[in-house]
């Protein structure tokens, strides 16, 4: 095995890990009653930190490759991963809810981002032959972790309680992130070639031009608020539109962990073999109809459990494809900071799952919203196109042209 690639292996490693690390946060929901029992809290104010968390994450997208360029990919990861630790270590002493805003909200969730997408188009720029099977690694190990910690921190609430739970999430989240960072080293960038001619990287303002970023934004807030509304509130979800029990209803939080990690690695692979935004465009749809059932159908045990796996699938998928989608549509130089502008729309779509259940007053109406959107996003992603291909074409025109005009002269 040569070096290049032995190098290549290990750095897939150590961001599986940090990525793991990362992904424990969407076990969030197992702790929403525990800690309103326990301080006597309203549980809606409760959850309204889990899209605090996702907020500051996407905001925190923003400033990673600024931060990454003076303190280098390993450094940002060990920073970030002392921080999140720290953060959920200190939630264990909260007294109030703003306390836990700020540090498992605000602290926790600008740790996070800056982890994510720094690791995750670094991992990119190492395989750019493999844009969305790599991908898919790696967000499925942020799926993984969830799925992992919705056991162990499970345990840990039935044995040792809340306070104590977030002590031990603290240390282990940490110990993965700064672990997996070891093995972590910086990508350089190989400019893309198509038809032996070199496609555009464009600058984020250049980005912000194009009528492509916005429509990418919308289908991915979409996307996102589908997905991070149902990991927030499926156990009380289940338990109030499904009549599940409490026990039953938090085996939901597993089926979400499972689908949403599968729903990573299988589209991913399959985004390599086919037209990425197609695979967008089916996977709105379907959303829109799991969420219309869950909205208008008389629900049990099994109805419930399908919807959720298929909803939390196609987020898994999504999450995975969009990172190798901004980097097609405007290259593999500037991927860090374009993908994190378009990542605004996880932290806005998190926010509006919540602000909707709350103006609408329960989760039909808030469902019934969801599937409009996802038919608007589903129709804007048949429509989009790529912006550099089409700005490729322009140009063999012109030059085409040009050349045409010198012969005949």
């Amino acid at each position: 095995m040569n070096t290049t690639k032995t190098n290549r292996l290990w750095i897939i490693f150590g961001t599986v890990l940090v990525q793991m690390g990362l992904g424990t946060i969407y076990t969030w929901s197992l702790f929403n009653q525990p800690l309103a029992e326990l301080n006597g809290w309203n549980l809606n104010a409760v959850t309204v930190t889990f899209s605090i968390t996702s907020f500051a994450l996407a905001f925190a997208t923003l400033f990673s490759s600024k931060i990454q360029e003076k303190m280098g990919i390993r450094k940002l990861l060990m920073f970030s991963g002392i921080t999140l630790g720290l953060g959920l270590i200190l939630s264990s002493f909260v007294s109030s809810l703003w306390m836990l805003y700020i540090l498992a909200g605000v602290v926790v969730g600008f740790a996070n981002g800056t982890a994510y997408i720094s690791s995750l188009s670094n991992l990119i720029k190492w395989f750019p032959e493999r844009k969305g099977l790599i991908s898919g690694i790696s967000v499925g190990a942020f799926g993984t972790g969830s799925f992992l910690f919705r056991y162990i921190n499970g345990a840990f609430l039935t044995s040792f309680g809340v306070t104590q739970t977030f002590l031990l999430w603290g240390l282990c989240a940490l110990a993965l992130i700064v672990g997996g960072a070891i093995f972590v080293k910086e990508a350089k960038v190989v400019a893309a070639v198509t038809n032996d001619k070199q496609l555009k990287d464009f600058t984020v303002k250049e980005m912000l031009k194009t009528k492509q970023s916005y429509m990418l934004f919308i289908i991915f807030f979409t996307a996102c608020m589908s997905g991070l509304y149902l990991i927030g509130v499926v156990k009380d979800a289940g338990e109030s539109l499904a009549g599940l029990s409490p026990e039953t209803a938090a085996n939901a939080v597993a089926l979400v962990a499972i689908f949403n990690t599968t729903g990573r690695v299988v589209l991913g692979a399959l985004s390599d073999k086919m037209e990425r935004m197609h695979i967008i465009a089916g996977t709105l749809l379907i959303t829109a109809l799991a969420v219309a059932v869950l909205s208008f159908a008389e629900l049990n045990f099994g109805l419930f459990f399908v919807c959720v796996a298929v909803i939390a699938f196609s987020f898994g998928g999504n999450i995975t494809i969009f990172p190798a989608i901004v980097s097609d549509y405007f290259g593999l130089k500037n991927q860090s900071r374009n993908y994190g502008v378009i990542y605004q729309g996880f932290g806005i779509g998190a926010l509006a799952g919540s602000m909707i259940f709350t103006v609408m007053g329960g989760f039909v109406p808030t469902f019934m919203i969801i599937a409009a959107l996802c038919l608007v996003s589903f129709i804007l992603a048949i429509m989009i196109r790529n912006p550099r291909l089409q700005e490729a074409r322009v140009k063999e025109k012109e030059e085409h042209y040009a050349g045409q005009v010198v012969a005949d002269n």
